[in-house]
């Protein structure tokens, strides 16, 4: 018997992608894999007592969780260290490396501590838009989430210069977040998806739109869960096999993307830079690979994927 998916609001399930036709990515220089950092900047914008909630956040990195009616103002202090300081540490790698890197920004973050978008354009990195507050965006009613979007795009194009053009929700989005992405009309590209590691289009309300996948595997957010990264050199290890396998397929003719994910209250601790800094370090020894910000991937795509497939 054969099972038929309901219809169910939000997008449609693809199993197949491009399956054995995978495209024949050129990407500039010639590169074979295209890496994207990626640094979450949520601190200040997430879960908190003094900011409404009836809840603290819980991804603080401490073994307890405090209940909702009582502050945990040590889960506050590993937010505000990642806003204050590890923040700072990882934009001063970047600036060292000269890498130019995405923020999912979550726009209240930014707000609150305005330097980090000061240094976000003055140094070249792109915000992405992460929301309005780093909330769980399937919690809010479709027009409240019309409305989080639009907030998120006016205050980050306030505090970076720049407009955001690549979305990401915290978890999942809702079943309406790419309708209302598109119906916004300034978004080229969202990266609520794992589903593979090319940029590939889908259609959304009649209209071709691009997602950017992203990826759970090369994540400091490993660090905190119990199967994850016990040390540093787990982090390295694990995107250098990832970066040695994805270049041996760019050299056999089909390139392409890696995407790394950064945390300001994780890898913006000293040990765990070090971990990064030998990754950065590593690929750049490699060559054939480009550091490149999300919408720049994404811009790429939309210009040239219609070469890729000949």
């Amino acid at each position: 018997m054969r099972l038929v998916d309901q219809n169910v609001p939000g997008p449609r399930r693809d199993f197949v992608g491009y399956g054995r036709r995978l495209p024949k990515v050129v990407w500039p220089n010639d590169a074979k894999v295209a890496v994207n950092l990626i640094v979450n900047y949520e601190e200040g914008s997430e879960y908190s007592i003094p900011a409404g909630d009836n809840r603290n956040e819980g991804l603080a990195e401490i073994p307890y969780v405090m209940p909702g009616e009582q502050r945990d103002l040590n889960a506050e202090s590993i937010y505000e260290f990642g806003a204050r300081a590890g923040s700072m540490r990882l934009l001063r790698l970047f600036d060292e490396y000269g890498v130019r890197v995405t923020f999912y920004a979550a726009a209240v973050a930014v707000e609150r501590n305005p330097e980090v978008g000061e240094w976000i354009r003055e140094s070249g990195h792109e915000p992405a838009a992460h929301g309005w507050r780093w909330i769980d965006p399937w919690t809010l009613d479709r027009d409240e989430e019309r409305r989080h979007i639009e907030w998120a795009v006016r205050s980050l194009e306030e505090t970076c210069g720049e407009r955001p053009v690549g979305w990401f929700s915290r978890y999942s989005a809702s079943a309406y977040t790419r309708e209302l992405l598109v119906e916004e009309g300034g978004f080229i590209y969202d990266s609520d998806a794992f589903a593979d590691d090319l940029p590939y289009f889908t259609e959304v309300s009649g209209k071709r739109h691009l997602i950017v996948p992203y990826t759970l595997v090369y994540n400091d957010g490993r660090y905190v869960l119990p199967q994850g990264f016990s040390s540093p050199s787990d982090f390295f290890e694990t995107c250098k096999c990832g970066l040695d396998e994805l270049l041996r397929e760019g050299w056999a003719g089909y390139p392409k993307m890696m995407s790394v994910g950064l945390h300001p209250r994780w890898s913006g601790q000293a040990a765990r830079t070090s971990g990064l800094r030998r990754f950065i370090e590593y690929a750049l020894e490699q060559g054939d690979v480009w550091f490149a910000r999300r919408d720049e991937i994404a811009r790429w795509w939309i210009d040239h994927h219609e070469e890729f497939q000949r």
